[in-house]
C-alpha cells in the first residue's frame, strides 16, 4: 500500500514537472520572436539614427544625411487628426452601448463594431481615397487621419463600452437619488471613473493605427518636404519606410532601419505609458 502511495506521489510530480517545463517552453517561444524583431531591428537601425535624423528632410539618393524629420512630425499629426475623429464617435458609442445599448439596436451596433474591426485596413483606406480624395481631387492629411479614425473607432467603443460597465452601479443610482440629470450623472460621475480604462483602450488604438501603411498610401500620400498644412500630402513614417525599403539604395536601407527603430520605440513607449494607467483601473 505504502509503495503504491510512494509511485502515485513520484508520477504527480513527474507530471507537475513535465507541465511546469511546458509552459516555461510556450513562453519562450511567444517571447523569443519578439525580443528577436526588436533586437534585430535595434542593430540595423542604430548606427542611422542621430539628430539629423529626427530634424532633417530626406535628401536625394548619393547625398550624405539626411533624416525623417517631416515624417516623425507628419505622423503626429496624422495620429492627432484621427484622435479627433476617432475618439468622440466611439467614446460616446461606447458609453450609449454600456448605459442604453439594450436590445436590438444595442446589439446591431456591437456586431457593427466587431465587422469593422475586421475589415483589412486598406480597404478602409479606399473608401477614405473615394469618399474625400477623389471628391477634393488631392491627397490630403485629412483624408490619411479620417482612415486613421475610422480604424480606431471599434476598439475604443468596445473598451470604453466594457471599462463603463465596470462601474459600481450604485454609483450611477446614487447620482440619480440626488436628483443630478442623467446626462450629467453619466459624463461627469461614470465617465470620470472609467476614465482610466478607457485611456488604456484610446492608447492601444493610437499606437495601432501610428503603424498603418496601407490607408496612407490612398489617402495622404507621401511628401519629401515639411509640410503642416492637412488640406495638402504628408509625410509618415510607416509610408517614408516603406517607400525605403522596396527602394535599391543602400542609403535608403539604412534610413528605413532607423525610421522602424524609431516607430518600435514610440509604440513601446505608448504600451509602457498603457500598462501604467492599466493598474489605476480598479473598481470596487
Amino acid at each position: 500500500m505504502e509503495n503504491n502511495t510512494e509511485i502515485q506521489s513520484k508520477l504527480r510530480k513527474i507530471k507537475e514537472r513535465f507541465f511546469l517545463a511546458a509552459v516555461v517552453l510556450c513562453a519562450l517561444i511567444a517571447v523569443v520572436p519578439l525580443f528577436s524583431v526588436i533586437g534585430y531591428v535595434f542593430i540595423k537601425g542604430i548606427s542611422a539614427v542621430n539628430l539629423d535624423f529626427f530634424t532633417k528632410l530626406p535628401v536625394p539618393v548619393g547625398d550624405i544625411g539626411g533624416g525623417m524629420g517631416n515624417a516623425i512630425v507628419g505622423t503626429f499629426i496624422l495620429s492627432g487628426i484621427a484622435c479627433l475623429v476617432g475618439l468622440p464617435v466611439g467614446i460616446f458609442g461606447g458609453i450609449w452601448l454600456a448605459q442604453f445599448g439594450k436590445g436590438k439596436r444595442g446589439f446591431f451596433i456591437r456586431y457593427s463594431a466587431d465587422v469593422l474591426s475586421s475589415i483589412p485596413t486598406i480597404v478602409i483606406g479606399i473608401f477614405a481615397y473615394v469618399l474625400l480624395v477623389a471628391t477634393l481631387k488631392h491627397f490630403s492629411a485629412v483624408a490619411g487621419g479620417f482612415a486613421l479614425g475610422i480604424i480606431m473607432i471599434p476598439t475604443v467603443t468596445r473598451t470604453t463600452e466594457e471599462m463603463v460597465k465596470m462601474v459600481p452601479r450604485n454609483l450611477y443610482e446614487a447620482g440619480l437619488a440626488l436628483g443630478i440629470p442623467e446626462w450629467k450623472v453619466t459624463l461627469h460621475i461614470v465617465f470620470r471613473t472609467a476614465w482610466n480604462g478607457i485611456f488604456t483602450g484610446v492608447m492601444l488604438s493610437v499606437a495601432r493605427i501610428m503603424g498603418e501603411t496601407a490607408p496612407l498610401i490612398f489617402t495622404a500620400f507621401n511628401t519629401p518636404y515639411w509640410s503642416l498644412r492637412v488640406d495638402q500630402p504628408m509625410a509618415s513614417m510607416t509610408v517614408t519606410i516603406y517607400n525605403y525599403a522596396i527602394s535599391p539604395f543602400a542609403e535608403w536601407h539604412a534610413q528605413a532601419w532607423a525610421g522602424s527603430l524609431t516607430l518600435v520605440f514610440i509604440v513601446l513607449s505608448i504600451t509602457l505609458l498603457v500598462r501604467k494607467f492599466s493598474k489605476r483601473v480598479v473598481y470596487t
